[in-house]
Parts: structure tokens; C-alpha cells; sequence
């Protein structure tokens, strides 16, 4: 009987290593595949612009000198518009074909993803509108202030808007630091809101959608929204001190992966947010952004589990 409940033991061990070590791989092969689509994204832009307007190498830098020269004086302004109207306008795009889908069941090539089955098919619009003027509220009445707050500091530090634009294996660098500082950031504070004292008064607002759909990624108690979704991301850049197209590229991002957790939909060609949407389903489980610390933590057993 020992040697039997030995070899179980191994066996569960073994699996949690597994996965684990299946998610640092999907990790890598996501962030490896983007930053190749981005790198050859790059040269060809650039080599087009060569080609047919007659751009130097330079070209990018000749834009930023550009607005700089625009906003000359008020470059605060275009710091604001960088850090928070640009990733506002990826976040809406990307939204807006999510709602079509929420609100109409079509495309049948897209619903059919859904992962929980039944749930918002098609979505409660009294529920939707009462979410869209939360987050527009937290977008326009609480981020965009308290970026322009954080600008003094940011220029004190680095000048985000100094004329040099960053390297891209620079930007490389930021963008992995940025990751590691939000992982730790958003699953501590994640895990402080769920404390009953703090899930009651605040994070429970967030929770009234068991089944997450993505335009619900920044519907939240506006404390939450800067302690769990804008310091986490914010950070890095902070101590960073990061230039503004670094900030504008990773809060787009962020805000980009953020509404893919939240979509309720598996698509083939995007990371899963099945383990975020187990969170919503469960409560307990799956607190992170990347898994490393559920795993560590034990958090996500629950969730394996399910999967086994």
C-alpha cells in the first residue's frame, strides 16, 4: 500500500511539474513568435517606407522629433495621449469586434469557441451598457488624471518624452522586466482583494461576471483599478524610466492580453484565457497573469484538475 500511495504521489508531483513546465514553454513560444512577427513587422514597414517615400533609417525618430516640436512646451499632453488615449483606442477596436460577437452570436466561426457554454448568448445589454460606463468612468476619470500625476515624477526620473527613442533590443529588455513586475504585482494584490473585508467593499464588483466576457477586463471598483490594474502595469515603467513609446507599446499590450483573459472565447490563434475565466467560474483559483505563481503558490490544483 506505501509503494502505491509512493508511486501516486510521483505520478501527481510528475504531472504538476508538467504543466508547469507545458506553461513556461507556451510562455515562451507566445512571446517568441510575437517578438519575430514584430521584429519582421518592423523591417518591413521600414524598408517599404525606404522604398516608396523615400524615409531614411531614421524614420521613426523623424516622427518622434516631429511631435516633440508639436507639443513643445506641453509635453505633458502628449505624454497622456501616449500612455492612455493611444491603448484606449487598441483596446476599443479590439473590444468592438468582441461585442458584435456578444451581442449577435456571430460569426458562428467565432462563438462556437465560447467556453462556458449557455452563458451570455447573447449578452444582457441592460448588464453590457451598465459595464461600458464603469469603464469608460475608470478610462477617463480615474487612469487619465492619474497619469497626468505620475508625468512629474516620470520626467524627474527619465523624461519619458526625451528626444532619443529607445533601441528596440532596449524595448526587448523593458518589455521582459515589465512582465516579471507585473506578474508579482497584479497576483499579491489580486490575492489581497479576495480577503472578505476587501472582495466585499471592492473586488466583488468585478466578480458579478462568473462568465467574463473581454470589455469587462477594466470594469472595476476604481480603487482596484489603480491598485490592481494600473500599479501592476505602471511599475516597471516607473522605475524604468521608461520612454513614452515603451510605456504606449506596453500599456497597448497589456491592455491588449488583459481583454483577450477576459473574452470567454478559445480561438485557435490566440493564447487561451481559460485559466482566467476559471477564475471567475471558481473564485479561489488561478489568481496570476502567466501561472508561475498560482503554481508556486498552489492556487491553481483546482483548476489542473479539471483538466486532467
Amino acid at each position: 500500500m506505501k509503494g502505491e500511495a509512493g508511486s501516486v504521489l510521483r505520478s501527481e508531483k510528475s504531472k504538476q511539474e508538467g504543466h508547469i513546465w507545458g506553461s513556461m514553454r507556451r510562455t515562451a513560444f507566445i512571446v517568441g513568435s510575437g517578438l519575430l512577427l514584430l521584429v519582421a513587422l518592423w523591417n518591413s514597414v521600414t524598408w517599404h517606407l525606404q522604398r516608396f517615400w523615400g524615409a531614411s533609417g531614421f524614420f521613426w525618430q523623424g516622427q518622434w522629433e516631429r511631435l516633440l516640436s508639436t507639443f513643445e512646451g506641453k509635453e505633458w499632453i502628449l505624454f497622456t495621449i501616449g500612455a492612455t488615449q493611444v491603448p484606449v483606442l487598441f483596446f476599443w477596436s479590439f473590444n468592438g469586434l468582441l461585442l458584435v460577437v456578444d451581442t449577435t452570436g456571430k460569426p458562428n466561426f467565432i462563438s462556437r469557441y465560447r467556453i462556458q457554454i449557455g452563458k451570455n448568448e447573447p449578452v444582457d445589454p441592460v448588464r453590457l451598457h451598465q459595464s461600458i460606463r464603469t469603464v469608460l468612468f475608470n478610462q477617463y476619470m480615474v487612469s487619465l488624471p492619474v497619469t497626468a500625476f505620475l508625468y512629474p515624477f516620470l520626467k524627474w526620473w527619465g523624461d519619458p518624452c526625451r528626444r532619443e527613442l529607445p533601441t528596440f533590443h532596449w524595448f526587448l529588455l523593458e518589455l521582459t522586466i515589465f512582465t516579471l513586475i507585473e506578474e508579482v504585482m497584479f497576483y499579491y494584490s489580486h490575492r489581497l482583494l479576495h480577503y472578505p473585508a476587501f472582495y466585499k467593499k471592492i473586488h466583488k464588483k468585478h466578480h458579478e461576471w462568473t462568465a467574463p466576457i473581454g470589455v469587462i477586463a477594466l470594469y472595476a471598483h476604481p480603487i482596484e483599478h489603480v491598485a490592481s490594474n494600473m500599479l501592476p502595469a505602471m511599475l516597471g515603467p516607473l522605475l524604468m524610466g521608461s520612454h513614452l513609446s515603451s510605456i504606449t507599446m506596453w500599456i497597448s499590450l497589456v491592455l491588449i492580453t488583459t481583454t483577450i483573459s477576459h473574452c470567454g472565447y478559445h480561438l485557435p490563434f490566440l493564447p487561451s484565457p481559460e485559466f482566467h475565466d476559471y477564475h471567475h467560474l471558481k473564485f479561489t483559483q488561478c489568481y496570476g497573469v502567466l501561472g508561475v505563481l498560482d503554481h508556486l503558490h498552489g492556487t491553481d490544483t483546482v483548476y489542473k484538475q479539471s483538466k486532467a
